[in-house]
């Protein structure tokens, strides 16, 4: 699909809570939308901002420059959702530097974007997490398995959508799938990251965070045993208790201000462990369980920023 430049240039005078009635119908995008393809998540988004008639500005950063020596932008806030982690990174960085406000920060893609800094910021934070370890090399943590224990899962530190996750049932499995991990050509592919396997009840739980507030939770149900909604599980609703509710809050109060999925794992003994944290969440299979409109809160917190700025 083809990336439209700008959107929703001309606003009507019933615009939507937040924005002031006064804009001239020729105002100029102050909302930029970082984004190389319009998936799913991506086009209910600026489908949302088309039907409030709020000004964007698609910015695709496999062709953008920007000046260092000049360091502008035209907008006071951009919403990330490249597919690229590197990409996402360096452009929020450079916007934030421009004075861009954006959602999420580049000190939140940093840090959900790594396994390693995630855990060890929820874990500062006395959140639960799994038992994990890592590794400077794949060497290393074949014998510290031993100890550790098996089974184990093995993950890159940046990643998503189940790729390069690796179940090592016994040493023979943790051999042959960290010997390839030593041959790797990145160093960074190379770290190795170890995480105890938890046996789930055949699910796990995605909460959703806009701001401060949890604004839906469902299960993501499989035989597999990654229950990634790209890998086709299936999504049902899952109920906010309070100890759930007030887990993905601390969660996302432990990250900073912004938009996260939030991965979590219910252990043998039903105790809920925080897996991962998602900075530019994908919400397609949330959206069909749960009687919540994702796309209308989504661009409900956009606007909130852009009011403030």
């Amino acid at each position: 699909m083809s990336l439209p430049r700008d959107g929703a240039s001309d606003l009507p005078p019933d615009l939507p809570p937040g924005l002031p009635s006064d804009l001239p119908p020729d105002l100029p995008p102050r909302l930029a939308v970082i984004a190389s393809r319009i998936a799913y998540e991506e086009k209910r988004i600026l489908d949302e901002l088309d039907h409030r008639r709020i000004p964007y500005h698609v910015l695709d950063p496999r062709s953008a420059v920007f000046r260092l020596d000049d360091l502008t932008a035209p907008w006071s806030t951009a919403v990330a959702r490249e597919v690229s982690h590197h990409r996402n990174l360096t452009t929020a960085r450079v916007l934030e530097h421009a004075g861009v406000t954006v959602v999420n920060s580049a000190a939140a893609i940093a840090l959900c974007g790594d396994k390693l800094l995630t855990t060890l910021a929820l874990r500062a934070a006395g959140l639960p997490v799994p038992r994990c370890m890592v590794t400077p090399t794949p060497a290393a943590a074949l014998d510290a398995l031993d100890g550790f224990g098996y089974p184990a899962v093995v993950k890159p530190l940046t990643g998503s959508w189940g790729r390069q996750v690796a179940r090592l049932a016994d040493r023979d499995a943790a051999e042959a799938v960290l010997e390839l991990r030593a041959a790797l050509p990145d160093p960074q592919q190379r770290v190795t990251y170890i995480q105890e396997y938890v046996d789930k009840p055949g699910r796990d739980i995605r909460g959703l965070v806009f701001g401060t507030e949890v604004v839906g939770a469902v299960y993501r149900t499989s035989t597999s045993w990654r229950t990634n909604t790209a890998r086709d599980a299936r999504t049902l609703p899952c109920p906010l208790t309070a100890e759930l509710e007030g887990l993905l809050t601390a969660t996302a109060a432990a990250i900073g201000p912004g938009v996260y999925g939030i991965d979590l794992l219910e252990d043998a003994e039903g105790r809920l462990l925080v897996n991962e944290v998602n900075h530019t969440p994908q919400f397609r299979g949330a959206s069909e369980a749960l009687d919540v409109d994702l796309p209308g809160r989504y661009v409900d917190y956009l606007v909130q920023q852009l009011v403030r700025n």
